[in-house]
């Protein structure tokens, strides 16, 4: 008999939907391939290019290794490339090279190098064509059926292919550094700011089901472990680990990325991290534990302290002993010391936590069941610890440890056989993560009422959309399986690798010639006009900069944004109001500190932008679930607002991180957004403004996808795929869609637009009709046309987006002219100067550049030439404490800084 079973479309849909980008690209075809060459190949190399610190100083030590990115002038190079690095001086420097992009003719875009802690330090190097000189030591990786081991020619490293077991054992030849290492996540039912009368508390460990090895050498291996954390029947919290490993090195070096796919009202996470077992082989005297604290301090402890006794054991004990070496023979001791051992207690626990950015405390004890001594405290800890003997140890830590408080170091049994040492990302010390809504709704159960209070607040509410179910944080962790116990002037070394892991770059110079990320230009004050827009250029970065510091924009979801707009009654920004609290990425603030970079070469530039890329792209989006692909508009918290959109979940925000330093977790993020036109399958974002009540049942050949704040968005996955990956499906979505928005009556401002998912194209009626919101452009579309057009040859697409950037701020008659009506009472002028000005070079318009310079400095909705661009301290008691207030927004300044940058760079040559 057959049965007959009716699934709904919407079903059908969302079940497609689920399956995800991976269903379409192999997740492994990742920088599989170069882009199939639409020309013949004609390479006409580049000369060497100098390369330096992004903290211009030597560094002392690495994390590991270090990982950067170059680009290259279309045509300089094949894929297959090799490279040779050198010092200045001339020394030869081993590096492992491989492409991360190409140009559409085949030629190598973006080339990824990597070298070792062993390798020769300078202040600058030479990067160019040649033969990559050969180590001492070369990656080697091993692999069996139920592990996989990596061997740096210093450690070994062994993978458990399953079990909860991530890492089997670090091995210095045939010493055991440390083994065991796993990851815990501890949970709780309810919340501590409850008052409840009863918690029940679980623990979890972290399972492992799948390892592979990205990279194999010869300077750097890569293994990707993934998983999920499981007690019994439950598995959840599923994650992403990657550990680097260096030639010559003893660094370990682990992204750690967790996606929260748990109940929000019932679990409530009390800790997170990763942990290891240490060996403790030697006399409890000789057992040592470090903490690195601020401004390169160090507490410097044993599990047994012989020095401060009433009696002396020697000054070449005390001295011994303080600074981590083997003590000698206690029979050679004064025996009023060695006679009388038995009754110093050995403190085998110890705690460095760091509960908040302003503060840290070390405590102590002798073990479970007794009490906790306060060994010291300080404002900002490095995040660097160790546990181990004169024969060897870990060193362990986080980076920006700190900054994403609560989190915690911890020791534990290091007055037995073996010791346990614990990054804790959440600290158990603290409050339990709480991540339910912050209010009960207030009565918006209807899209009139939501809409009536986004008239107040600013806050786009809608039930059951303020969920964290799918957001992700990913965090950065060091270990270093030592041979002994370090000086306190080498563990201060460590602790810096570890905070600020050294990075090399490129020259703001060598980056602009070599033609990426479209209309920028290094720093240029040749003349009084030019030196005032960058002045204000460094003023806007600045002050936002500064903010961070001021306000404590930090915390573990929290670091790395920056706030929206500002409350001058309060001298506060807008923390608790609506929609103006985070910022989420809102009119491009991440693209505009990503160029503010490129031109200036500033290392605080690069470490504001890149923590900003780590928030965004992980507790802004969606990775699971039925929005997996989506972002969350600003808010009051990260994931509040029911505005889920590609715009935010831009991949435009995240490429220039990827590219300068080659990060695969952020390529990651990049492959997920491929297929995210597929979101629109189970969420019209238009729905409050189109009226739609009942259940939504998308047509997939006539969805509501905008053709331009949403198009910008997947445009910029798109391209992003061939270039990294040569996907040919990637390149003819995003041509045919933009041939078919080019091919509408109105291009960029036809109205009544619907996509078809399955060609990847635009549609309307034939008559030519306008609808053009003032946000079409503001997040990423100019920037991401720039680009495209750059790369291909296509001129009806090219025609019709000049049309559009020339017309934006023109009169109402030019506008009725091509369009046929007036495109309206335009916002956000000053930000669409950018636009005339690219469409006057296009043109080859001086009119059309002066006008744009008229638009920058008239300043609409942004900053007039007349702005103040200085700050104002505000003192208590009118704050709480010291703070700097100016008449600066983060909408405005992005978009200010953007149409600065791109109008120097386009027009420059007209500014008087």
């Amino acid at each position: 008999m057959n049965t007959v079973v009716h699934v709904s479309r919407r079903t059908v849909l969302t079940s497609a939907l689920t399956a995800g980008a991976a269903a379409l690209i192999p997740r492994d075809a990742v920088a599989a391939a170069a882009p199939a060459a639409t020309v013949p190949l004609a390479l006409r190399s580049h000369d060497p290019i100098e390369l330096r610190w992004l903290d211009r100083d030597t560094p002392g030590a690495l994390a590991g290794g270090t990982t950067w990115g170059v680009p290259w002038p279309r045509g300089s190079f094949a894929p297959d490339q090799e490279f040779a690095l050198s010092t200045a001086a001339g020394e030869a420097v081993p590096v492992q090279t491989w492409p991360t992009a190409w140009w559409p003719d085949g030629s190598v875009k973006w080339t990824a190098h990597a070298v070792s802690e062993d390798a020769p330090r300078a202040q600058t190097y030479r990067l160019g064509a040649g033969r990559p000189a050969t180590g001492a030591h070369a990656v080697a990786v091993r692999e069996s059926a139920g592990e996989i081991t990596v061997d740096t020619g210093v450690v070994q490293v062994s993978f458990a292919r399953n079990g909860n077991q991530v890492v089997r054992s670090v091995r210095r030849g045939d010493t055991v550094i440390a083994h065991s290492g796993r990851l815990v996540v501890s949970r709780q039912d309810k919340p501590d700011t409850d008052d409840p009368q009863a918690i029940r508390f679980e623990s979890f460990t972290g399972s492992v089901s799948s390892v592979v090895v990205e990279q194999s050498g010869p300077v750097r291996a890569v293994v990707r472990v993934e998983g999920k954390h499981r007690k019994g029947p439950r598995e959840w919290l599923p994650f992403v680990l990657r550990f680097s490993l260096f030639a010559g090195s003893d660094g370990i070096r682990v992204v750690h990325t967790f996606v929260f796919d748990g109940d929000e009202e019932r679990d409530f996470i009390n800790g997170i991290g990763v942990r290891f077992t240490v060996p403790m082989r030697a006399e409890l005297h000789d057992r040592h534990v470090r903490f690195a604290g601020a401004d390169g301090g160090v507490l410097s402890e044993a599990v047994r302290g012989i020095t401060g006794l009433r009696r002396d054991p020697g000054a070449a004990v005390r001295q011994a002993q303080v600074a981590g070496e083997a003590l000698p023979d206690p029979a050679t001791w004064d025996q009023r010391v060695t006679s009388r051992l038995h009754w110093i207690p050995a403190f085998g626990d110890y705690s460095l936590s760091q509960l908040t950015a302003h503060g840290f405390e070390i405590r102590k004890r002798t073990g479970q069941g007794h009490s906790w001594l306060r060994v010291d405290a300080g404002q900002r800890a490095a995040g660097l610890g160790y546990v181990g003997t004169p024969s060897g140890g870990l060193a362990f830590g986080m980076r920006n440890f700190w900054q994403l408080h609560p989190t915690e170091l911890e020791v534990t049994g290091a007055a037995d056989d073996e010791a346990e040492a614990t990054v804790w990302l959440w600290s158990p010390r603290a409050g339990a993560m709480d991540l339910r809504f912050y209010h009960d709704g207030l009565g918006q159960d209807t899209y009139p009422e939501q809409l009536d209070a986004l008239e107040i607040t600013y806050e786009d509410y809608e039930p059951d959309f303020g969920t964290p179910y799918g957001v992700a944080r990913t965090t950065e962790l060091m270990f270093w399986a030592l041979d002994a116990t370090p000086t306190a002037e080498r563990f201060a070394e460590l602790a810096a690798a570890n905070s600020a892991p050294p990075l090399i770059v490129s020259s703001p110079e060598h980056n602009h010639a070599a033609g990426v990320f479209g209309s920028w230009a290094p720093v240029d004050r040749s003349n009084p006009a030019r030196a005032e827009l960058e002045d204000r250029l460094d003023a806007i970065q600045g002050y936002h900069q500064d903010q961070v510091d001021q306000r404590s924009w930090y915390g573990f979801w929290d670091y790395g944004d920056v706030m929206h707009s500002y409350d001058g009654d309060r001298h506060q920004w807008r923390y608790d109001v609506g929609g103006y609290a985070w910022d989420n990425s809102e009119l491009s603030t991440d693209l505009w500190l990503w160029y503010h970079y490129l031109r200036t070469g500033d290392a605080a530039a690069f470490r504001l932008a890149e923590a900003m890329t780590r928030h965004t792209g992980e507790v802004d989006v969606y990775h699971l679930g039925t929005w997996k692909g989506l972002g969350t508009r600003h808010g009051v918290m990260h994931w509040a607002d029911s505005a889920k959109q590609v715009r935010i979940s831009n991949a435009s925000y995240r490429r220039f991180y990827y590219y300068l330093t080659a990060d695969e977790r952020v390529g990651d993020l990049l492959h997920e957004l491929v297929d995210s036109d597929r979101t629109f399958l189970v969420l019209n974002p238009t729905r409050k403004i189109d009226g739609s009540t009942g259940p939504y049942d998308p047509d997939p050949a006539a969805l509501p996808v905008g053709k331009t704040t949403d198009w910008g968005a997947l445009a910029a996955a798109w391209l992003t795929e061939w270039e990294r990956n040569g996907d040919p499906a990637a390149r003819e979505k995003l041509l045919s869609s933009a041939r078919s928005i080019a091919a509408l009556p109105n291009g960029w401002v036809q109205a009544d637009v619907t996509y078809d998912l399955a060609s990847a194209t635009f549609s309307s009626g034939a008559e030519p009709t306008v609808s053009v919101g003032s946000l079409s452009s503001v997040f990423g579309l100019i920037e991401v046309m720039a680009e495209l057009l750059d790369l291909v040859d296509e001129p009806e697409v090219a025609a019709k987006w000049v049309e559009f950037c020339r017309l934006y701020n023109a009169t109402t008659a030019e506008q009725q002219a091509a369009t046929g009506s007036s495109w309206g009472n335009l916002n956000l002028r000053q930000a669409y100067s950018r636009a005339t000005a690219y469409a006057a070079v296009q043109l080859d318009d001086d009119a059309l550049a002066d006008r744009a310079w008229r638009e920058l400095r008239t300043g609409h909705a942004g900053y007039p030439d007349d702005h103040s661009f200085g700050t104002v301290r505000i003192e208590p008691p009118r704050v709480l404490h010291p703070i700097d207030e100016a008449g600066f927004s983060t909408n405005a300044s992005a978009q200010y800084g953007l149409a600065v940058i791109q109008c120097l760079a386009l027009v420059g040559n007209r500014l008087t």
